[in-house]
């Protein structure tokens, strides 16, 4: 059976409702660039470890010498029809931020909007009850929230944690000579455009759900690790636009190995067949000028590279001697693609696949 196929009555499929699904719902990275320069600069708050000057992925703010708080908003519109994985992947996505910067999920919030005339109610609690499963994996209660009458489904986490100051793993402390390992395998919005599209079957449905709803949670434990300098996750901008971020911030040129990139499997071909997101062009329209991809790399390296991913990996930059140490935590906590993709060296912000 085609999960993307309608199911008998006149229930509109969630995908349908929307114009844009998961993480590929985001703004432009060029537009969200333009407009944050107009934002009033922000008043100098030394308790605020980690803020919006790297692009990184959640808000840090210290307590005392032990406790920082960790602050995270994600939410996006249907990437599946089903609605109680809808509300899985929304939720491992939000909470992955949390985790990315190497703390733990305390509590969350449930961010809602329902057209509540066109969905019947049932459908709407299945999407709750798929995060609240999401969150009582990760070990937290979702302790509240707010929710609006709107004319798309939207559905989402904010999300709060904890970190210790001294192990807050920013996107910008990238090192010269670090080595980049990514722990998730790369292609869910070239499966997303295929399910809707109606050429995605059932394999290939598990496979994507399989990958977007495997909590990040091994990213605690890696900020741990005297050997792990910067990490962020993958997610709407694609693996080159975090890495961008990454290298902007630390004022380095990455080197990315296309042939050591983990791929969900079907997406190579799925990608070739033309299941791409519009979200991929906008994406190497906005930081494309900063990338060089080599010769020799097949037709649909830039789709695959610029591919936003919904509930994504973690792209974690580390020292050499301790790239055993990562890999083996990812394969531990269940990430049996994690793979050296890179390195980092001295040079523009900038990078190069080769």
């Amino acid at each position: 059976m085609n999960p993307s196929l309608p199911t008998a009555g006149a229930v509109p499929r969630l995908t349908e409702l929307s114009h844009g699904g998961g993480c590929g719902c985001k703004i432009a990275p060029g537009v969200l660039a333009e407009l944050l320069k107009r934002a009033a600069p922000m008043p100098l708050f030394p308790n605020l470890l980690v803020g919006s000057e790297t692009a990184d992925d959640a808000a840090v703010y210290q307590l005392n010498d032990e406790q920082a708080i960790v602050a995270t908003t994600d939410f996006f519109m249907p990437i599946v029809d089903d609605p109680y994985d809808f509300g899985r992947i929304a939720a491992t996505n939000a909470l992955s931020d949390i985790y990315a910067m190497g703390g733990k999920p305390l509590f969350a919030l449930a961010i809602v909007g329902m057209p509540i005339n066109v969905l019947p109610h049932e459908t709407i609690a299945r999407i709750l009850a798929g995060g609240e499963s999401v969150c009582a994996d990760a070990g937290i209660p979702v302790a509240g929230g707010h929710s609006i009458d709107s004319v798309e489904p939207i559905y989402g986490l904010a999300a709060i944690g904890v970190v210790h100051p001294q192990r807050v793993a920013r996107n910008a402390a990238a090192r010269a000579g670090d080595v980049l390992v990514l722990s998730k395998p790369l292609g869910v919005g070239v499966l997303s455009a295929a399910l809707k599209k109606g050429r995605l079957d059932a394999q290939g449905y598990a496979a994507m759900l399989d990958t977007t709803t495997r909590l990040n949670r091994p990213g605690t434990a890696l900020a741990g690790l005297d050997g792990v300098h910067a990490m962020t996750d993958v997610t709407g901008f694609g693996l080159l636009g975090h890495l961008l971020e990454m290298c902007r911030g630390a004022r380095l040129t990455a080197r990315v190995d296309y042939r050591a990139l983990p791929f969900i499997d079907a997406a190579p071909a799925l990608a070739k067949a033309g299941c791409v997101t519009g979200a991929s062009g906008r994406n190497w329209s906005a930081y494309g000028a900063d990338v060089t991809l080599e010769g020799g790399l097949p037709a649909i390296a830039q789709a695959l590279l610029t591919d936003p991913q919904t509930s994504g990996g973690l792209l974690v930059s580390c020292a050499p001697e301790a790239v055993d140490e990562v890999v083996q935590c990812l394969h531990d906590g269940g990430f049996g693609q994690a793979a050296v993709i890179g390195r980092l060296e001295a040079g523009d912000a900038r990078v190069v696949v080769a």
